[in-house]
């Protein structure tokens, strides 16, 4: 019982974070439109500071031989995120099937696992180096994609920012730095400010991601209960319990660590970014608001129990 406790307290934290952001701005400490700057802070210059600082810290190829194998999990993952987001979104309503595919389908991959791995195995653990090397292309995958979800909307040129994401070049910088031989001249210097940048990552995203649940509901209020329900069901049951059965499957190929990761992927709720490209391209920002709400709220159960079932047959 202690694992599901662990995932528990670590989940509850990243929410309670989350209330604070929600009273700074109910309470109107910082104006709401405040939130949208201090995304790119959290984004791209906290999470690739964590990233870089770890991995030059803990990353050697004595360590990580196949690295370059982590990934490909990542792909798979994703392939079968795929298929079962296409069956599960069948049972949307046609108005919001386009939004429920969305939220189904990219996950909160980065964040969430590392507030959970970094409760159950500490801050300094080899879990999270791992979890960087599998999500190494996320970022870049997802803001050159979603737009896919919206056909009748116009294509946008692509953003090559955005695909060589903050977090992708922290990444293959740091490897290279290892790769050259020359990880060691980082001076202690340089890596505590990475270090005190990174610091304030999960903090900063919460509080951002609490302000702007004040902000939708206050403006939005909840709508839709029927298809909010619909969605945490499939997003924080069924997806990871399929995942689960998947896991049990392939469990002869799979190292123990990978499959946590490949189930974290699974259980976690929606990326926080999805309102803001959702209204980007003309879509429902309230329903996926309150899909990414919802999933949140109950993954504050559903996480520890899909951990809990996992470490049944995991162990």
């Amino acid at each position: 019982m202690s694992i599901f406790i662990t995932t528990f307290e670590s989940v509850a934290i990243l929410l309670g974070i989350g209330l604070v952001g929600f009273y700074i701005i109910k309470r109107n400490m910082l104006p709401s439109n405040v939130l949208s700057m201090l995304s790119p802070l959290a984004l791209e210059i906290a999470l690739p500071s964590l990233i870089f600082v770890d991995i030059i810290t803990d990353f050697t190829l004595e360590k990580y031989p196949n690295w370059w194998q982590i990934p490909l999990w990542w792909v798979f993952f994703t392939a079968v995120a795929a298929v079962f987001t296409f069956i599960f979104c069948q049972i949307s309503k046609k108005k919001t099937k386009r939004e429920f595919a969305l939220a189904l389908f990219y996950q909160n991959g980065i964040f969430f696992p590392l507030a959970i791995l970094s409760g159950m195995f500490g801050a300094d653990s080899s879990y999270l180096i791992t979890l960087f090397l599998f999500t190494l292309f996320f970022p870049a995958f997802f803001f050159s994609t979603y737009s896919f979800f919206f056909p009748e909307k116009q294509r946008q040129k692509v953003n090559l920012k955005k695909i060589f994401h903050p977090v992708l070049i922290a990444t293959i910088l740091a490897i290279s730095l290892e790769y050259i031989g020359i990880r060691e001249l980082v001076p202690n210097l340089v890596k505590d400010i990475f270090n005190m940048l990174g610091a304030m990552s999960l903090p900063l995203l919460m509080i951002i991601l609490g302000g702007s649940i004040y902000t939708d509901y206050k403006t939005q209020g909840l709508k839709d209960i029927k298809e909010i329900s619909k969605f945490v069901l499939v997003k924080n049951i069924l997806f990871p319990l399929a995942f689960i059965l998947i896991l049990i499957l392939i469990k002869p190929y799979v190292s123990y660590r990978i499959a946590l990761i490949l189930l974290l992927q699974a259980a976690v709720p929606p990326v926080t970014a999805l309102p803001i490209v959702t209204e980007r391209m003309d879509g429902n920002r309230t329903i996926v608001s309150q899909f990414m709400v919802s999933s949140f709220v109950l993954s504050l159960i559903s996480i520890p129990f899909m951990i809990y079932i996992f470490n049944i047959f995991f162990r």
